[in-house]
């Protein structure tokens, strides 16, 4: 497998790209590759409270009294929960102070989703690993992603209990991004421009002259963190939805519709200039009309400011 290939140490140099004056600028060498493999399996595990309400969610009894046993001896995700329901996110006309009352009102998938949207962010931020992408700019893109995969799930009349995965699967779609970002930062800097002079996607920029994107790197963390299926394949799938399993599908159509709206609208930035061209064929994926599409698309900037919530809560 060529990810492997890359990875094991077999290849010397790898040409990234010719900048857009023509001339060479710079290589990947064998030894950034090894130092990407690393940092990923290096970044740090979610923490336990996290892993242990993820492994609890996937029990179909499970109920709100076993959630509250592990929340409650954790005080920063208790204080994350509390946060959560009393902002404006959710626009509840009390405050809710129980966290047990909590839970029950948000629900298990959503106290789950919570839990591991920051978990990760929590755990990504503590690196601070941005050097040629704006850490501020990349998860303002990423939570607009996350809102507007959120709203799109709701066009589609998908169960409330499962929408907010649609948001944690847009906030994490570009997970991928951070080990370029953090070791080759240089050479990504070149990549990102190179994508916008030449209007090409970065996606594609990376693979041609990488040889690898942050797609695959992204399935790489997620596998690391026991990320949920969908989110897992949406991470992975996003920039090519007809590769995806055929149960995920319109899942991941609905990831990679929501970061074609942020793109167009321009909150955030996530070393993307271009747009994928394919929303029609998206849009029939998930069978929601151009009028449901223009609408999520022209209240972006309103949904994302409550959405920001999970920035302040990270």
């Amino acid at each position: 497998m060529k990810i492997n290939y890359l990875f094991n140490g077999n290849k010397s140099k790898v040409l990234i790209f010719m900048c857009f004056f023509g001339s060479l600028t710079t290589m990947l060498t064998n030894e950034e590759l090894i130092r990407v493999n690393r940092f990923i399996k290096e970044m740090p595990p979610l923490s336990v409270s996290v892993t242990r309400i993820m492994e609890l969610a996937k029990d179909p009894k499970v109920d709100a009294k076993k959630l509250n046993d592990i929340i409650s001896v954790d005080p920063v995700l208790t204080g994350k929960v509390l946060k959560l329901i009393n902002s404006a996110y959710y626009s509840l006309p009390n405050q809710v102070t129980s966290l047990i009352r909590a839970i029950v009102m948000l629900g298990i998938n959503t106290i789950k989703n919570l839990v591991i949207s920051t978990g990760v962010l929590t755990t990504v931020n503590k690196q601070n690993n941005f050097e040629a992408l704006n850490m501020e700019e990349f998860w303002r893109h990423s939570v607009c992603v996350g809102a507007m995969a959120k709203n799109l799930a709701l066009k589609q009349k998908i169960d409330p209990k499962f929408v907010e995965e649609y948001f944690v699967a847009g906030l994490l779609h570009d997970i991928g991004k951070i080990p370029f970002n953090s070791v080759v930062s240089s050479a990504y800097e070149h990549a990102i421009n190179y994508s916008r002079i030449k209007s090409i996607p970065l996606h594609n920029v990376e693979t041609k002259n990488f040889e690898i994107n942050h797609c695959d790197l992204g399935l790489r963390i997620s596998d690391l963190w026991k990320l949920p299926p969908a989110i897992r394949s949406s991470i992975l799938y996003h920039h090519n939805v007809e590769s995806s399993e055929p149960e995920y599908m319109k899942f991941v159509a609905t990831i990679s519709l929501a970061n074609i709206i942020a793109n167009k609208v321009k909150i955030g930035f996530s070393g993307n200039s271009v747009y994928d061209p394919n929303e029609e064929q998206l849009m029939q994926i998930i069978k929601i009309s151009s009028k449901d599409f223009d609408d999520i698309e022209m209240n972006a900037e309103s949904t994302v400011k409550k959405a920001e919530v999970f920035l302040k809560l990270s």
